[in-house]
């Protein structure tokens, strides 16, 4: 098996890209939804992390986390997070024909087994990551503009003065082709 190198920082902010298992579209069903917060919640009492910007689209999410000074340990909050989301939802979502390289791992056909993962390098860096996240859902044809999406971090942006209502409306952004890797 391949020892896939990632990049950590202690105390570090990262972009994530999550993927569900052969695309399929659920993970904006209200059930999913409920599963992933709880998830997330009860992974956050033992392993902190701040949210900073998240998109949830129906067969994958993006998102920026920041964690404690100290920490550069993600691998274990998203092997708790999946592990959590399939435990509740798995039963709805295992595929007959679940590979037995994966049944022998006692996986669920809930997700694909890795992520993306890219450390925050500067301001640019998390603001260019940030309009690719809450663009995402107008470039896949979700929505005509971020503001539509209701699954994402855009409105909290909008609050706080980061982003105008009509952001990507008037002007799409420039957006790295790099960045994401879905």
């Amino acid at each position: 098996m391949p020892d896939y190198r990632r990049c950590r920082a202690a105390g570090g902010t990262y972009f994530f890209t999550l993927v569900t298992f052969r695309r399929n579209s659920w993970l904006c069903e209200s059930w999913a939804r409920v599963a992933l917060r709880q998830a997330i919640e009860t992974t956050r009492q033992r392993w902190p992390f701040e949210i900073d910007a998240w998109v949830l689209l129906p067969d994958h999410l993006h998102c920026i986390w920041t964690l404690p000074e100290g920490d550069d340990n993600y691998q274990i909050r998203w092997r708790l997070i999946k592990q959590r989301v399939s435990r509740m939802i798995g039963s709805r979502l295992e595929p007959p024909d679940l590979p037995l390289s994966r049944q022998k791992r006692g996986e669920r056909g809930v997700w694909q087994r890795r992520f993306w993962e890219h450390l925050i390098r500067d301001e640019s860096d998390f603001a260019r990551h940030c309009d690719y996240i809450h663009y995402n859902p107008v470039k896949h044809g979700l929505c005509d503009r971020p503001g539509d999406w209701p699954w994402s971090t855009f409105h909290r942006f909008v609050q706080q003065g980061k982003y105008a209502m009509d952001w990507g409306v008037v002007k799409a952004p420039v957006l790295d082709d790099g960045i994401g890797r879905e």
